[in-house]
């Protein structure tokens, strides 16, 4: 059964649910020399808020573009998130760790 993310109402068994809710849409994409490492820290940010994302690319061929999706009724939040990451930049993340820590 397809996951929810929030609906109220439940689908009948087998039925899969088709709305655009849950079509994934590209967050962040990039084909720079570190883009797979910069993909990777954002997804480990979307999910520790609890946004699904999928990662695409390909590590062996790493001059193509890699991308992070998520589920198209998320973006906005994921967004939001993102800026606020970039916004607090390096300090930021050294503080959440330290407060991970304790």
């Amino acid at each position: 059964m397809a996951q929810d993310f929030g609906r109220e109402e439940e689908l009948p068994e087998g039925v899969v649910d088709a709305s655009a809710e849950l079509d994934m849409v590209t967050l962040f994409s990039s084909s720079n020399i570190d883009a797979e490492m910069e993909s990777n820290n954002i997804q480990h940010l979307l999910e520790s808020s609890g946004i699904p994302s999928v990662l695409v690319g390909a590590s062996m061929i790493p001059s193509l573009e890699f991308q992070v999706q998520v589920p198209l009724s998320r973006l906005e939040e994921a967004q939001r998130l993102l800026e606020e990451a970039q916004a607090g930049g390096p300090e930021a993340a050294a503080e959440a760790e330290a407060a991970s820590e304790e």
